[in-house]
């Protein structure tokens, strides 16, 4: 990314990174560029994944500052059957 780029081209930037990565695939990640640093929020299923944003980002965007507050959320099989009503 450039310097001049404006804020909203590489946001776009960023998030087009990180959903079409193969290592990622994420379209959830919300992301916010603010001066030098890339703020980034949301749900992942694995700690992996969450580890992952952060190593594509420092390909992507190596002069930006990452702060990764994304949070994990296992998705595995339910613990109990679900009732419809």
């Amino acid at each position: 990314m450039n310097d001049e780029d404006a804020p909203q081209y590489s946001v776009a930037h960023v998030r087009r990174a990180l959903a079409e990565d193969e290592r990622t695939a994420e379209l959830g990640v919300r992301v916010n560029i603010r001066g030098n640093a890339v703020h980034l929020s949301g749900e992942v299923a694995t700690e992996q994944r969450k580890a992952e944003l952060d190593h594509v980002l420092a390909e992507v965007a190596p002069e930006l500052r990452v702060h990764n507050d994304v949070r994990i959320v296992g998705a595995g099989e339910p613990t109990r059957r679900e009732e419809l009503r």
